[in-house]
């Protein structure tokens, strides 16, 4: 289905081109909230037929607008409507939990026309798990439904006891209505007159409230939000056009996807399916933020700490300290059909919660967040100690528990992912390489704030656990033979030699020496892993490589990022300027200019190959040209140590970058690079930070 979508806080609306649902289509469109489908119908017809879609945008993915015409009618020889005789034109967006839906009609007839405008809606309220296929289960009924000239109500009582209403407005009076969700309303035009439908649509659970406002100042409202994002955000223009179509694109859909829990905005992990909190991908969404908000790292931080792990529960995969992989907020979970309230089956979302933690402190200098959440901090170190490392070996790995969990727990969690130079797929428990290169960079960090704090005994700890595991990983991962690390251990600690980009993310942790850090990113351009539109996930010419494969040979955009600036931390700069420069050229490729979750692998010949299922927009991908800005400044800055290292180096066809208002410390900084013959000049336009800049 090419689909339409659009997303305020936690509903969202998903349809077809014409802003339809479908009924009974596998794709599962509808209106969403709290994973609960509450409108699984939604047919708009002009004399009991379709419209014929003229065109169809959605680009800003919190506002959509389609227009339509009718089709010609006749009956018994006379001719009813004339054909794109009237303009129907849609508009809608979603504010403070409700839907808001315009319908204009046109007539462009000569005369004077008359035509009915009918609407058909239906909900069936059921879990997100079981539209998409994933799960059935014990559900609730609905019940009878109201309708009267104003409106309509459906209900449903689940099987966890909640009620759950569409309660729907419109504007109107109609002609007719019927009990099954009809709505007949009658138009009689001048010629270019025009008369608009208003819809309102409001999904509840529970007792909740929402207040309906008129569209206008619903819209006003919604939109003032996005101005004041937008000022709130650093600023940044560069010469490549289609560069900085991706940097306001990721910008603007970074902002459709932060949700609100309580503990202030994150990023959920995409749409239209994953628009709950996610642990890992929230968490790297929000680190590649951090040069452009990072309000949002914070909310995301206290989010996940609220959410984190208290007790040991095979069945949610749950373990003291551990922060969680995914939260639903729907019927079988709200009855324990299924495990996510919240499911803590990741393997590295504790490490990354103190990964981002630490970053977060480097940009803003906010030791208070840390004060609030130092219990978090120790239970997810020692939930990395003595859950994470399972055998004692010094290495964390996953091994799956719960009976419906996810068998793969790192970022890479298809069943086929873990596999062998040989074909065969590795055994659990795993320690995947990326993995320990996250808790090397959590603990040395953390030693890091600690030492600054006093806490000497716990810092010498710390450090004293990087140093082991560091040694370590390069006696038990590095392959000598292929000059790069291997994926992970498996359960005998043999290694699973895959060439992948998994050990690209240890470049960013610190952890590996120049030398080996400069091997790993000549093999993550190399021809076998570089497509020419962006790294691989798996190496040509490996057992399990496939082009086509959701792990094993595509192209994440996020896990490009994360590689991208691990290579600029290291100095390794033209590898990096060369990735970027796949992604930026296979941006031309996709939908608005807009990266997918992923991509497929081929060669880069003619424009980039789509994943039929990729999510779009994905919050790690828009974020991934946030992650290229600050590779392309080799900007790292440090406000606990009132430091900030820059040290440029551009792409091919980006000549000036020029950043505004960017957020350091208590401060900001402007500045502008531009490259002439491959000489990077920097000048710093402000600095209210009162750091040095080296």
């Amino acid at each position: 289905m090419n689909y339409r979508v659009i997303k305020e806080d936690d509903v969202f609306f998903l349809t077809d081109e014409k802003g339809n649902i479908p009924e009974d289509h596998p794709y599962g469109p509808g209106l969403y909230s709290k994973d609960t489908r509450f409108l699984s119908k939604f047919d708009l017809k002009i004399n009991d037929e379709e419209p014929i879609l003229l065109s169809s945008n959605a680009d800003e993915s919190y506002y959509a607008e389609m227009i339509l015409t009718n089709p010609h009618m006749e009956a018994e020889g006379k001719v009813k409507l004339w054909r794109e005789s009237v303009e129907m034109k849609r508009k809608r967006f979603i504010f403070d939990g409700a839907l808001y839906e315009e319908i204009t009609v046109k007539n462009y007839n000569p005369k004077q026309t008359s035509f009915e405008v009918s609407i058909h809606l239906d909900a069936d309220f059921k879990d997100m798990f079981i539209v998409r296929g994933f799960q059935n289960g014990t559900v609730g009924k609905r019940e009878e439904s109201t309708v009267n000239e104003n409106g309509m109500a459906i209900r449903y009582i689940g099987a966890d006891d909640v009620n759950r209403t569409l309660d729907v407005k419109w504007n109107l009076t109609p002609i007719r209505t019927t009990d099954k969700g009809d709505i007949y309303f009658a138009c009689s035009l001048d010629h270019e007159e025009e008369q608009t439908i208003s819809l309102t649509m409001v999904p509840t659970v529970g007792e909740e409230s929402t207040k309906v406002l008129k569209h206008e100042d619903a819209l006003r409202q919604l939109m003032t939000s996005y101005k004041e994002w937008a000022e709130s955000t650093t600023k940044v223009t560069t010469n490549h056009p289609q560069l900085q179509r991706l940097i306001d694109r990721g910008l603007g859909d970074l902002r459709v996807l932060l949700t609100d829990l309580g503990y202030g905005k994150f990023p959920v992990a995409g749409l239209p399916w994953f628009g709950v909190p996610f642990g890992r991908d929230s968490l790297i969404a929000a680190l590649q933020m951090l040069p452009f908000n990072s309000e949002v790292a914070k909310g995301t931080l206290k989010t996940m700490a609220s959410k984190q792990g208290t007790k040991k529960d095979s069945w949610r995969d749950e373990e003291p300290g551990k922060i969680m992989h995914e939260i639903r907020f729907g019927e079988l979970a709200n009855t324990g059909q299924i495990p996510f309230t919240p499911y803590y089956g990741t393997i590295d979302a504790t490490p990354l919660f103190l990964v981002l933690l630490s970053e977060y402190m480097k940009w803003t200098g906010d030791l208070a967040l840390f004060n609030e959440l130092e219990e978090n901090v120790e239970a997810a170190l020692n939930w990395i100690d003595e859950y994470g490392d399972r055998d004692g070996d010094g290495f964390v790995e996953y091994h799956q528990e719960a009976s419906k969990g996810i068998a793969n727990q790192g970022w890479k969690d298809s069943g086929d992912s873990i596999v062998h130079r040989n074909g065969e797929l590795g055994e659990t428990p795993i320690a995947l390489s990326e993995v320990q290169g996250y808790v090397y960079h959590a603990k040395k960090s953390m030693a890091e704030v600690y030492e600054l704090l006093g806490n000497r005994d716990k810092a010498s700890q710390l450090t004293a656990d990087t140093k082991t595991l560091k040694a370590q990983f390069e006696e038990s991962y590095w392959m000598e033979e292929q000059q790069f690390y291997a994926l992970a251990l498996d359960k005998e600690k043999n290694q699973v030699g895959t060439v992948t980009s998994n050990p690209g993310h240890v470049l960013l942790s610190g952890m590996l020496d120049l030398d080996r850090a400069k091997s790993v990113s000549d093999m993550l351009v190399s021809d076998k892993m570089y497509s020419g539109y962006g790294i691989r996930t798996m190496g040509e010419g490996e057992a399990g490589y496939n082009p086509m494969s959701y792990h094993n040979g595509t192209v994440w955009p996020h896990d490009n990022s994360v590689i991208i600036l691990g290579m600029s931390k290291t100095k390794n700069q033209e590898q990096a300027a060369k990735a970027m420069e796949g992604l930026i050229r296979s941006a031309d490729s996709f939908e608005y200019d807009r990266l997918p979750e992923l991509f497929c692998g081929y060669e880069a010949k003619g424009k980039a190959v789509n994943y039929p299922v990729a999510c779009s927009p994905q919050a790690w991908a828009a974020g991934t040209p946030l992650l290229f800005v600050q590779a392309m400044l080799g900007l790292f800055p440090n406000a606990l140590e009132k430091t900030i290292t820059i040290n440029p180096f551009l792409p091919n066809g980006v000549n000036e970058i020029k950043i505004e208002n960017m957020r350091i410390g208590e401060g900001t900084i402007s500045l502008s690079v531009k490259k002439s013959e491959g000489n990077h000049e920097l000048e710093v336009l402000e600095n209210t930070t009162g750091f040095d800049i080296a």
